[in-house]
């Protein structure tokens, strides 16, 4: 049961639409939160919220290089998982 458990904590990480657009983001390759602002015009903080969360979900990880952190997806399983509920959404909007 731990399983379903542990899967449902990282669909509920992922039950946000700028979370959404994050992994999105990120599945092209590893950014910034400066990048991530300017590609979905929100703000720094909030951005930073988000990856609080995806992170204590591993969902993502962050390296720090300098004075940035630069984050990228933990593995390209959660990008599918994204991309397939939003075509699957996109689909059904069409119908």
């Amino acid at each position: 049961m731990s399983t379903l458990t542990d899967a449902g904590e990282l669909l509920r990480a992922l039950a946000a639409p700028v979370r959404i657009a994050i992994v999105l983001q990120l599945r092209f390759g590893e950014r910034c939160v400066h990048e991530l602002v300017e590609a979905l015009g929100v703000t720094q903080p909030l951005i930073s919220q988000h990856l609080r969360v995806l992170k204590s979900a591993r969902v993502v990880h962050g390296e720090r290089r300098g004075r940035e952190v630069v984050y990228r997806l933990a593995d390209d399983h959660l990008a599918h998982i994204v991309v397939d509920a939003v075509a699957h959404v996109s689909e059904t909007e069409d119908r």
